[in-house]
């Protein structure tokens, strides 16, 4: 919660009474994902007059401020960036509205902008409304952003949460997770969120322990280490404590995160499967519907769209649909192909809530056996037996903006959103990459990078058709419909919206949406 919005408002408006009328005297980098900045009211010869330094780390995993009045440049392995700033007075410092973001403005126009989202963080400057240069030039979508631009507002009025059936997420996006587990606790009324958002307003700032992982919070949840006053003040003591914790509390934590979160997932899907099942149970069978018909066809005028029979099975009427284009003997064989397909349902979702299971039990083992492990050998020795090693979460290049998996060696990239979906398939797909999409169902673009003179094998085609399933409105079906095709058969024209594309050409698998 580092990099909350309601924290990032606290923290700005301290950050304005330390740094406004200063001058930036030197900005600099001597780690490959950290930034130094240092004011000064004054050059001195030795020494700048009221000396305030922000350093800024901006990792994939990890991104947080740090702020003090000393620090001491390395003289080796270090270099100055963002030269056309130094010496310019700060004017002011400005939270951007309902973003994770804020800018330090300077004289001339120029602003620098810290943009705290998550492994997509960096730090931008702008002049007037355009970008002039990025610390991080790998976040390529960063070059197209505009500075009039990154205010969201949004009515988080009493008649707009009425509007929305009481579902606040979308009038208040910028919660974040700690938050909303809060209100998850209970009933979320209006005169509830009228309650958070004070505290969030006049907070009291704490660090603490919450689902494996040091947070910064802005509300008493989870393992409470530390209270404090001031957002400097919880932001410094966060970060320092932050870089304490042990290499074994680290890896156990990341573990931990993924394994519960395949955990919760397992758990939704036999909701799903058991629900669908009930419900398949409660019909009226489909063979049944073609028994009676059998027995009535006399009775069935032709060219007709329902019938009412009587159902020898319940001991009273029942209204059939029919296709008026069939006749009564061809309705009848219709509704045993439906029969047939709902028995292999029924069998695949009996096949998938027996795996479902299975798998629930082990996730559920390994969760207790990571959370006994008392040293890094027991801990990294059980995790390669189990083949749960930790994949690094440091991407490098393009692959950091996607979903990434790999398959016998072929690349899966997967759009995250409509947006993103938009540079995964028009700017880092090539003509002949396969693309994927859940057939008639938004979810994101699946790209499977082509690898010359290689043909996709068929268990990577289906390893991408379940991830485009599965990254989708299809997500809990049973079996869903994707359509393939390469990218050069995919084009989008300027009135389509975001994520929106033209297929040409296309073929349609049935797969089991999953993910790897």
């Amino acid at each position: 919660m580092q990099n909350n919005y309601y924290f990032l408002r606290q923290l700005t408006q301290q950050i304005g009474t330390k740094i406004t009328g200063l001058k930036l005297m030197e900005c600099f980098s001597q780690e490959k994902d950290e930034l130094v900045l240092g004011f000064a009211a004054a050059r001195g010869k030795k020494k700048n007059y009221k000396e305030f330094f922000i350093k800024a780390v901006v990792f994939p995993d990890f991104s947080c401020l740090y702020f003090t009045d000393q620090f001491e440049r390395a003289k080796k392995n270090s270099i100055d960036l963002f030269s056309q700033i130094i010496d310019l007075d700060v004017i002011s410092v400005r939270q951007f509205l309902n973003e994770r973001c804020f800018a330090i403005n300077f004289e001339q126009g120029f602003s620098l902008v810290f943009k705290m989202y998550g492994n997509r963080s960096n730090i931008i400057l702008f002049q007037q409304d355009d970008v002039i240069d990025l610390f991080h030039s790998r976040i390529v979508a960063d070059k197209n952003l505009k500075i009039s631009t990154l205010d969201r507002p949004i009515d988080q009025s009493y008649e707009a949460f009425q509007a929305n059936q009481q579902h606040y997420h979308k009038l208040f996006p910028t919660f974040g997770k700690i938050v909303n587990h809060y209100l998850a606790e209970g009933i979320v009324s209006w005169e509830k969120i009228q309650q958070i958002l004070q505290q969030l307003e006049k907070p009291r700032y704490y660090i603490i322990r919450w689902e494996h992982q040091l947070h910064l919070s802005l509300l008493p949840v989870g393992e409470v280490i530390q209270e404090l006053n001031e957002p400097i003040e919880a932001i410094n003591a966060f970060y320092v404590l932050y870089n304490k914790v042990s290499t074994l509390d680290k890896e156990k934590a990341e573990v931990l995160r993924k394994l519960n979160k395949e955990k919760k997932q397992t758990d939704l899907y036999l909701k799903d499967a058991y629900q669908r099942m009930y419900a398949i149970d409660s019909e009226i069978k489909n063979e049944e519907i073609g028994h009676i018909l059998m027995a009535n066809l006399h009775q069935i005028p032709e060219r007709t769209e329902k019938v009412e029979l009587f159902d020898f099975y319940r001991n009273q009427n029942i209204s059939i649909k029919l296709k008026s284009d069939l006749s009564p003997q061809k309705n009848a064989e219709h509704y045993y192909r439906k029969s047939k397909n709902e028995k292999i349902e029924i069998e695949k979702l009996i096949e998938n809530i027996e795996s479902r299971e299975a798998l629930l039990t082990t996730i559920q083992q390994h969760i207790e056996k990571i959370e006994q492990a008392e040293n890094l050998k027991t801990l990294r020795n059980y995790l390669k037996v189990n083949k749960l090693t930790r994949t690094s979460t440091q991407v490098t290049n393009y692959k950091e903006l996607f979903k990434r998996f790999e398959v016998d060696g072929f690349e899966i990239l997967v759009g995250r959103n409509a947006k993103n979906n938009d540079l995964l398939t028009q700017q880092y797909a090539y003509k002949e990459d396969l693309w994927l999409h859940a057939r008639d169902a938004q979810g994101s673009h699946v790209i499977v990078k082509y690898k010359a003179g290689k043909k996709i094998p068929n268990n990577v085609i289906e390893a991408a058709a379940s991830l485009a399933a599965y990254y989708s409105k299809r997500r809990n079906e049973t079996l869903a419909p994707v359509i393939l095709t390469q990218k050069k058969f995919v084009r989008k024209t300027k009135d389509l919206a975001e994520g929106q594309v033209i297929v040409e050409k296309e073929e349609v698998v049935m797969v089991e949406p999953k993910v790897l």
